[in-house]
This record gives structure tokens, C-alpha cells and sequence, in this order.
């Protein structure tokens, strides 16, 4: 552990041993609180780096969604499926189920590579277009699907994979 991440905890006063998932889990604690002060997202960087310590150091691949309002307003976070170290069946019928459930108007999907690697594979950009399709059928936006590992994001519409 750096300095720099030992001065942000003790800032938390952590007191005894932390596991690493202690630490991740407070992490990811902070930046929600962080992304529901914001109120809605309209900063990439700070939904990327949500979902970077929500993901990053998984050892299987994970599908989440962030459930959005018209303007962006955060409805949701869900983790909607769990894979294998090397890929995650996702279901776009299941999708739209809890899209609809929890009343979106947008999404931003991530999902994390345990390789690390944050390069979108072929399979990653088909399922980005289903669900695209699929949603788009009942006015819901994808904004986004992030590519996550534990050095980074790589991110499809920045890409215009979207």
C-alpha cells in the first residue's frame, strides 16, 4: 500500500488490519457518495472511476448497470451477472426486464476483464449493440458501456462503438 493511499484511509481512521476487499468496499463507498452528491452524472471521469473500484480487481467478469433518469439523475446501481475469469453471459431480455422495473430513461453498462486488459473484444461490442437495439426499442438510452480493469476503462462511446 502507497503512502498516498495510507493518508486516504487514515482519513477514514481504519483501525486493525484491512483486507484488501475492506479497502475496495470503502472505495467504492466514498465515490457513490460522491456521484449521489453530484446528483446526476455529467462527469465520464467520475462514473469511470466508480465503476473502476465497483469492478476493477474482481477475479471473474461482472455486468453492471448505472440506472439513469432523463437527466441523468442516478435511479440505480446493479450488478445484473456474473461470469468466469474469461466471460460473462449477459441477456438482453433480463435488461430490459430490470430497465423498465426500475424506470430508466438511460444506462451506462460496465463490465471488468480479471486479465486487466481494458481492450473491448468483439463479443463486448456485440452485446453493446443488442442492448442498444433492444432498449432503443422502448426509448432508453445507452450512454455508455465501460470496459474496466484494475489500471483502467476504456470506454465504447468514446470509441463510437455506440
Amino acid at each position: 500500500m502507497n503512502q498516498a493511499t495510507r493518508d486516504v484511509l487514515g482519513h477514514y481512521h481504519l483501525s486493525g488490519p484491512q483486507t484488501e476487499a475492506d479497502i475496495l468496499s470503502l472505495a467504492e463507498g466514498i465515490l457513490l457518495r460522491r456521484l449521489e452528491r453530484l446528483g446526476w452524472l455529467t462527469d465520464p471521469k467520475a462514473s469511470a472511476d466508480f465503476l473502476r473500484a465497483r469492478l476493477g480487481n474482481l477475479e471473474h467478469e461482472e455486468f453492471h448497470a448505472v440506472w439513469l433518469d432523463n437527466r441523468h439523475g442516478i435511479l440505480g446501481v446493479q450488478h445484473l451477472f456474473t461470469g468466469t475469469v474469461d466471460g460473462c453471459s449477459v441477456y438482453p431480455r433480463e435488461v430490459l426486464r430490470h430497465a423498465l422495473r426500475i424506470g430508466a430513461a438511460a444506462v451506462i453498462f460496465a463490465h471488468n476483464h480479471p486479465s486487466g486488459s481494458v481492450e473491448p473484444s468483439a463479443a463486448d461490442r456485440a452485446i453493446t449493440i443488442r442492448l442498444r437495439d433492444a432498449l432503443t426499442l422502448v426509448d432508453i438510452r445507452v450512454l455508455d458501456h465501460l470496459v474496466v480493469g484494475a489500471s483502467g476503462t476504456t470506454s465504447l462511446a468514446q470509441r463510437g462503438w455506440i
